[in-house]
């Protein structure tokens, strides 16, 4: 039997990204792309940079409400807030 003790979740070496191959498709024109996407990130949505979102061309649309962004210590982030969310269909 294999135990992980917490020295060794604490050691970064211990713990792996995790990536996945999946498809974007633009909702309003059905064009896709393929892209390899880390799993999990500890983040609490679906999210993208903005300089991916302006790289790929996908349409923007502004939210109504700023979500403010916090790290994993619960600080917040000091990049931008998110102001604008993209549509689209996840395939895996």
């Amino acid at each position: 039997m294999n135990n992980i003790s917490d020295h060794d979740l604490n050691n970064k070496e211990a713990l792996r990204e995790v990536m996945v191959k999946i498809g974007l498709e633009r909702v309003d024109t059905q064009e896709g792309i393929t892209m390899e996407t880390l799993l999990d990130s500890g983040a609490t949505g679906l999210v993208m940079s903005s300089e991916f979102v302006r790289k790929q061309g996908f349409k923007l649309k502004k939210i109504e409400r700023p979500i403010y962004v916090r790290n994993v210590d619960g600080s917040f982030n000091k990049e931008e807030l998110i102001e604008h969310m993209v549509e689209v269909n996840i395939y895996y």
